[in-house]
């Protein structure tokens, strides 16, 4: 096989959400609210717990690198498509589309990855208290993280440079607001069988495996709360993992929802608006959750705010 483009193909055209010009200005707002809500939701998580060392534990750290990953992920692809429709143009350049689905799967990746880290950790809180600190150690928590973004980055390498090895005819529209790599392997007109098999095997290993591993941890969380005799005790048990329960299961789930609309092609478009939801929507909803129903981050954002207040009166003072 020789990689290649045999057409010189040099952009692509992202049809986006909708060709109805009247439909443009709302999609606009709404991509712009959300973007921004993510960013700067998910900023404040990771300030909140960087400035406060009642937050520095292992819980914690992991939100706050899953609220950078989150802001990266979204901002991988959104940008663009706000970009493109101000300036009413619908074009990304080839080069433009391979760094979206190399930066696409890696940030997806480690959403995946460090979802199920903060799985295991609540595991060890609930299953294991009095060895919580010694068996979640910081050189875990970074081991674990760090080996999170090895694993993406040579998944997300492997997939890019396959995509390499395509070629493309006439057909250069994306039914997509971005570059997403299974619509870009039905664009090409060279045998994809060899992309279809990796794809569907990694989808399977690094997002089936964490999967079942989630629910097994789970499944020992409920053993161990089911031990506790006291009602006030299974509450706090189940409180301190409600929160991410909710994040694993919208995630899962819109990714599910993405995969099922696009088996079929004739349903791209539907794939598309699907992919709004784990694309933007859970990044979104993410500090949400984690924050209304946790003491401890909103104490933070309280004393957050209140510092940020203060420092600013004594310089406009």
């Amino acid at each position: 096989m020789q990689p290649g483009n045999d057409t010189q193909i040099s952009e692509f055209l992202l049809l986006g959400l909708s060709e109805e010009p009247e439909l443009q200005p709302l999609i606009f707002g709404l991509f712009l609210s959300m973007y921004l809500v993510t960013v700067c939701g998910n900023l404040l998580i990771i300030l909140a717990v960087s400035s406060d060392s009642h937050l520095h534990t292992p819980m914690y750290f992991f939100l706050a690198n899953l609220s950078f990953v989150d802001i990266c992920f979204t901002s991988t692809t959104i940008p663009k498509m706000l970009w493109n429709m101000q300036v009413q143009s619908k074009v990304i350049t080839y080069e433009g589309c391979l760094c979206q689905i190399y930066f696409f799967v890696l940030f997806a990746g480690l959403d995946i990855f460090l979802l199920t880290v903060m799985a295991y950790d609540r595991f060890v809180a609930i299953c294991h208290p009095l060895h919580y600190m010694v068996i979640m150690n910081p050189q875990l928590c970074r081991m674990l993280v760090l080996m999170s973004w090895i694993t993406s980055i040579l998944n997300s390498l492997l997939e890019s440079l396959l995509v390499l090895w395509l070629s493309f005819c006439t057909e250069v529209e994306i039914p997509h607001f971005f570059c997403e790599l299974n619509q870009m392997i039905h664009l090409a007109c060279s045998d994809t069988f060899l992309n279809n098999m990796v794809m569907y095997f990694v989808a399977m290993l690094l997002a089936g495996g964490p999967f079942i591993g989630i629910l097994y941890t789970y499944s020992k969380i409920v053993s161990s709360i089911r031990g506790i005799s006291s009602a006030q005790g299974k509450y706090k048990a189940f409180s301190t993992c409600a929160s991410h329960l909710s994040v694993v299961s919208l995630f899962y789930c819109t990714g599910l929802g993405v995969y099922l609309s696009s088996a079929a092609p004739q349903t791209s478009h539907a794939s598309a608006v699907a992919s709004v939801m784990y694309t933007v929507v859970t990044p979104m909803l993410n500090p949400f959750i984690y924050s209304l129903r946790n003491k401890d981050i909103k104490g933070a954002l309280l004393r957050f705010s209140g510092m940020a207040a203060l420092k600013g009166s004594i310089v406009l003072g």
